[in-house]
């Protein structure tokens, strides 16, 4: 039987783009499933992880500076384009995950509406945190981007995303992205996937 891979993730995070451009290639090998969980990685953070926002304040330490020499080259080992970072960085991305939330039932298109919007922020360096252009990123997927707006705005999609986040902090989450391989084994980042797809192949 297939393993079930649970993938928790934030628009807003540059090593979550790669590692969802990544993932595809583990899926297509192993056959394995997958569910996409939306999740608020500040909300990890608060509650776990507070001393990301020290480096963040901190842009000539030297693990920041390299951090972004990485990124770059990860980004090109996966031909990833990416200019990150941007004027929007770092951007409050709780509409936007409560629009993920909001297709979370419908897994295709909750991965082609982020998929989209991955590449609105790290490539065309969008505001993914402003309605309208979330709006036109859904619209351009084929959805009714209105209409994912006014669900974003309802109680159960705020709940939902508090719910996921809860859920990634209790499962042990740190950072985005956290996944899970058959629920018990935890991962994180993307260069963690070679493990994801070891896991994945010893089951």
């Amino acid at each position: 039987m297939a393993a079930r891979i649970e993938f928790f993730y934030d628009l807003s995070s540059p090593w979550t783009r790669l590692a969802f451009h990544n993932m595809r290639a583990i899926l297509d090998e192993t056959g394995a499933s997958i569910k996409w969980r939306p999740f608020l990685v500040g909300g990890v953070f608060n509650a776990v992880n507070d001393a990301v926002y020290k480096g963040r304040n901190n842009p000539d330490d030297p693990k920041v500076r390299h951090v972004y020499q990485w990124l770059k080259q990860w980004a090109d080992l996966a031909g990833v384009p990416m200019n990150f970072p941007s004027e929007h960085h770092p951007i409050k991305s709780v509409l936007a995950m409560r629009v993920c939330c909001a297709l979370e039932d419908d897994q295709e298109k909750l991965s082609s509406f982020s998929e989209s919007a991955f590449d609105a922020y790290f490539r065309e360096q969008k505001n993914i945190d402003d309605p309208a252009i979330l709006e036109q990123i859904a619209d351009e997927c084929g959805l009714d981007g209105g209409e994912l707006l006014t669900q974003a705005t309802e109680q159960r999609t705020k709940d939902r995303l508090r719910s996921n986040t809860e859920e990634a902090i209790k499962r042990g989450a740190f950072g985005s992205p956290t996944i899970f391989v058959d629920t018990k084994y935890l991962y994180f980042g993307n260069d963690q996937l070679p493990l994801v797809r070891q896991r994945v192949l010893s089951d």
